[in-house]
């Protein structure tokens, strides 16, 4: 059995799980997210838990047993508590500006400022310019845009520069050596 797969979900006060055949939602107070299950996987919700159980121990069964355990479980947070990624912008003169809470613009080495526009369901926070805070209930989309931001300018070996995931370490090479 797997390990990941066969620990029941927990569905705190103030979160509604509706599994409606092979489709799971889960509505809180941030939000409501939706997601089909695999065809063989079956979800259940016992009171205020939810389990997920394999028909067999096929290869391709045991894989997605612990994953759509793992992603039904994210929903729940998601709509309870939400997801964050924080990045550090490290380099002179590279600063993020907030045009809203939808919307950053990137001074980062570029001859012009770099606009990104966050989709649907994710919000930007600048507390400082050399921070972003990426917040949203989908743990996947906050990840993806996060990643998407990270690869505007990414961490450079040699001195640093870019934008990198708060508590990134960033190996350094050494520069030239003189004669």
């Amino acid at each position: 059995m797997s390990r990941i797969g066969k620990a029941p979900i927990s569905v705190p006060s103030g979160v509604d799980v509706t599994i409606d055949g092979s489709s799971v939602s889960v509505k809180g107070p941030k939000g409501t997210l939706a997601w089909d299950v695999p065809d063989d996987i079956t979800v259940v919700r016992d009171g205020d838990t939810v389990t997920v159980t394999r028909p067999d121990d096929e290869r391709s069964h045991r894989a997605l047993h612990g994953m759509t355990r793992s992603l039904v479980a994210n929903m729940v947070v998601g709509v309870s508590e939400g997801f964050r990624k924080e990045l550090e912008i490290v380099g002179v003169g590279y600063r993020a500006t907030a045009q809203g809470p939808s919307k950053i613009e990137l001074q980062v080495g570029y001859s012009h400022p770099v606009p990104v526009d966050a989709p649907e369901g994710v919000s930007f926070e600048v507390p400082a310019p050399n921070r972003i805070v990426v917040s949203g209930i989908d743990k996947q989309l906050v990840g993806q845009v996060a990643a998407d931001i990270r690869k505007i300018r990414k961490p450079e070996p040699y001195k640093g520069k870019g934008i990198r995931y708060a508590g990134e370490r960033v190996l350094r090479k050494a520069g030239k050596s003189a004669k």
